[in-house]
């Protein structure tokens, strides 16, 4: 196998490939930093990399495969993967996109990473993400911005930008992301990937916790729906003290990603989210087209009606209290989170706006008591060029944002499940994504669901920027 296929091979053969001792951890790991020395600088994928921890780690891990004793290994040992700068490691940068912690080394591992460790991965670095992931795109003050590896001239979409600009490039074959309003599915949407957004309560957020309510939770990016499933697998389980959590899967999402399903599901879709109004015609027809056949695979197809007018403003309120909450000084934020603090009230406007939020999530949830299913876009236009909004008003930027992530956030709200699956590319040669949501708790349909049109539809080319020199 040549070193750009090897780069691009899903993390689950990677694994085998590990395991079956066809491959060295230390080959994978020099094999991608060497890709990030010579593609990060123009893709600003990674804030940091952790060179010398990764080939250390991998060099133990190569030496244990050489002891005749070690026979039952973790799912992904010997695997590299990448974590979002949102998320602690140990010894790492952990700057959260602020240029006012540029230097602030994390002291411990986050409760998902202690995970991931478990799991057999190694840590290559921190991916970039926008300043504390509050904007949907990869431009925070004082570092480069992340790129598309599609086309370097736009965004990777954000929060977790740099998490998919990685993957995409083939920085790495898998990665951890977060999503709080899209902040997984955006991405993986923007650069062709699969991103999953689980279940509130599905993955721990110890030992901070979250500051938002429940709308927050880590997921997983990934070429493959079997390799995003795999995971989630990993990083799901209840940690003691969660304020909410769920069983284990049983069986596995990995299982569900590799099982047929059984009969037909009823799907609702929409290409329409009033107040917003339609999706651009490439969203709209990408959607549209998942949806027959999605029908030509016996499902059951129903146009839906999903407005979002009453969740706008409260979900607004929420969001920006997260800049808030941070502690920071004004004069130590980007420009639009300055004015995101401005906006933040008293106390009691967050806790009125949380309830009305938790109110819309029912109304939210009870429409899937027709549906086993939703399909909607992932973003509502094409993916932005860099800088594209950065001369607007802050006003007018909170406006275009909204527009763009509306169909995202309402899931965050509710706590359900989505995944985000490639669907096409625009006129601009960019990737457009499309969403399955699920009922609460039911990652197993939609991980399943997206398994069906993976195989029904031939992979994704590599983005030229990632193959150029070979």
């Amino acid at each position: 196998m040549n070193k750009i296929d090897l780069a691009f091979t899903p993390a689950l053969e990677q694994a085998r490939l590990v395991r079956t001792k066809e491959l060295s951890p230390l080959e994978l790991v020099e094999l991608y930093l060497e890709r990030i020395d010579r593609l990060n600088p123009q893709l600003g994928s990674y804030f940091t990399v952790a060179a010398d921890l990764a080939r250390a780690d991998a060099a133990t891990k190569t030496e244990m495969l050489t002891k005749a004793e070690i026979v039952d290994l973790p799912p992904f040992f010997g695997v590299p993967i990448a974590i979002k700068d949102l998320t602690s490691v140990a010894g790492m940068r952990c700057t959260y996109g602020s240029r006012a912690l540029m230097d602030q080394i994390a002291a411990y591992d986050d409760g998902i990473v202690s995970r991931i460790r478990a799991a057999g991965f190694i840590i290559l670095g921190k991916t970039a993400t926008s300043e504390f992931g509050s904007l949907p795109y990869t431009e925070p003050d004082g570092f480069a911005p992340a790129r598309n590896p599609w086309n370097l001239d736009y965004t990777p979409g954000g929060s977790s930008g740099g998490a998919a600009a990685a993957v995409a490039a083939g920085l790495c074959a898998i990665a951890q992301g977060s999503d709080g309003g899209g902040s997984v599915r955006g991405p993986a949407g923007c650069c062709g990937l699969v991103g999953i957004k689980p279940s509130r309560g599905r993955v721990s957020q110890a030992p901070l916790g979250e500051r938002l309510s429940g709308v927050a939770t880590d997921g997983a990016i990934a070429h493959t729906v079997a390799d995003a499933a795999a995971l989630l697998d990993v990083m799901s389980g209840y940690i003691t003290g969660d304020p909410y959590w769920l069983p284990d899967p049983n069986p596995s999402f990995l299982t569900a990603a590799t099982s047929k399903l059984s009969g037909a599901l009823k799907i609702g879709f929409t290409t329409s989210l009033p107040p917003i109004g339609e999706a651009a015609p490439p969203i709209e027809q990408a959607v549209l087209a998942t949806a027959k056949l999605l029908e030509g695979m016996g499902h059951i197809i129903e146009p839906v009606s999903f407005d979002l007018t009453e969740l706008i403003e409260p979900f607004t309120i929420v969001w920006q209290s997260g800049v808030a909450a941070t502690g920071l000084p004004k004069e130590a934020l980007g420009k639009m989170n300055q004015w995101l603090l401005e906006q933040t009230g008293d106390l009691s406007q967050y806790l009125r706006a949380v309830t009305q939020m938790q109110i819309i999530g029912r109304k939210t949830v009870a429409v899937f008591d027709n549906f086993d299913a939703m399909l909607l876009p992932v973003y509502m236009h094409p993916t932005i060029r860099i800088g594209e909004w950065e001369n607007l008003s802050p006003e007018a930027t909170l406006a275009r944002i909204i527009n763009w992530i509306a169909p995202c956030p309402p899931f965050n709200a509710s706590g359900q499940p989505a995944i985000a699956i490639p669907a096409g590319f625009d006129s601009n040669g960019l990737p457009i994504g499309v969403q399955l949501v699920g009922r609460p708790a039911a990652e197993a349909t939609i991980v399943a669901l997206a398994a069906q049109i993976e195989a029904a539809k031939p992979a994704s080319d590599r983005p030229p920027f990632a193959i150029a020199g070979h």
